[in-house]
């Protein structure tokens, strides 16, 4: 220090020499200090501005040695105060670009390349700065086997992760009153068994789907940009479990169709899925998706949007639980619903509306064929 604390000084008078003055220059503003020439070898002098008042919390002190004009002994060139945040940020500096003077790496640097897509060595994105899961040797416990991903997880898997991290996912849970729709449901189901085809509770929930997508058509849109495209077709994609994993099959034009043939579509659908004979085409162009594990069983879950969809119906198996008519307790039969959706495009009310709809819909088993 060549000053006391309280002198005033004038613009460039010497106040200071420290040893990594250049890199803790970085971090203050540019018009409050200067760096000096870099005729300066193994030090750099720090110049006060115009008027500027020393204050000894000011002053900078260099926490590690330095081996040349910008860097360390580690061969990077960066200031403590960016090695500390890329300790904080569990990044490697080596693998920061740098665009400071001689390559050092900046705070900008830093950040920039924290918010991006780090690649993991696998080559898969692990996405908005997350670290990669570190790799154990499991062998170390006991016995292990390895087991190739199908080539469905391996397609399904990036985009499923990628439709997770990109919406903000709220799932809304509802139930509807299935007591009488079923009990048609049967009754058309035994007569499609003689014609080679079955009646599931699915194709009603397509009929209605449509119907309030009908309704409300911002569950029928995509977001791009600071947009919503209204799409004016509604084809539903429909989960399908296969030995070698999830596929989704989308039926076209769902509003167009009664509940006859929406069965026989479902049931070819249903079938090349499960043999492997599916085409592109039969998977492209959904704008809404329903995900069913009624034929397996539990209470709710969370399905993740199909993006650039913004919602998704799951719905699990149906029981029969009491519900009061207003005199008494009658056994009816209830069907779970779960819907998730973009909170980006869909809010809480339009979620609830949507679903107290679709509810009010499949509940009267006159109203899905209207």
């Amino acid at each position: 220090m060549s000053v006391k604390v309280g002198d005033s000084v004038s613009e460039g008078t010497v106040i200071a020499i420290s040893s990594d003055a250049a890199d803790a220059a970085d971090d203050l503003s540019q018009d409050a200090v200067q760096v000096a020439p870099e005729t300066v070898s193994e030090t750099d002098v720090v110049v006060a501005t115009r008027d500027a008042v020393v204050d000894r919390d000011s002053v900078v002190a260099a926490t590690e040695p330095a081996t040349d004009e910008h860097g360390t002994a580690d061969g990077l060139r960066a200031t403590p105060l960016v090695r500390r945040l890329a300790r904080d940020l569990e990044v490697d500096l080596v693998r920061v670009s740098g665009t400071g003077g001689k390559g050092r790496v900046t705070k900008q640097d830093l950040l920039a390349h924290y918010e991006g897509s780090i690649v993991t060595e696998h080559g898969t994105p692990s996405g908005m700065g997350i670290p990669p899961i570190p790799e154990i040797d499991f062998a170390k416990f006991g016995p292990v086997r390895t087991m190739p991903l199908s080539r469905i997880k391996k397609i399904s898997g990036p985009h499923l992760h990628r439709s997770w991290l990109n919406v903000p996912h709220v799932t809304h849970n509802d139930e509807a009153d299935i007591t009488d729709l079923d009990a048609y449901r049967r009754e058309l189901d035994a007569a499609a068994k003689e014609e080679g085809y079955r009646v599931t509770m699915l194709s009603f929930l397509l009929k209605a789907v449509a119907s309030s997508l009908r309704t409300f058509p911002v569950v029928n849109s995509s977001l791009a940009g600071d947009e919503l495209v209204l799409k004016d077709y509604v084809n539903i994609g429909v989960a399908v479990d296969t030995p070698d994993g999830l596929v989704v099959p989308v039926v076209k034009d769902v509003d167009r169709k009664g509940i006859t043939e929406l069965s026989r579509d479902l049931g070819d659908l249903s079938a090349r899925a499960r043999d492997g004979k599916l085409s592109a085409g039969d998977m492209q162009g959904a704008t809404f998706t329903i995900s069913s594990l009624g034929g397996i069983g539990g209470t709710a879950f969370t399905p993740i949007v199909n993006a650039p969809e913004v919602a998704i119906l799951g719905v699990v198996r149906s029981k029969m639980a009491p519900v009061w008519n207003g005199i008494e307790f009658e056994p009816r039969l209830m069907l779970p619903l779960c819907l998730s959706y973009d909170h980006r495009v869909i809010d809480g009310a339009l979620a609830a509306r949507f679903t107290v709809h679709l509810a009010h819909l499949v509940g009267d088993v006159r109203r899905p064929v209207l």
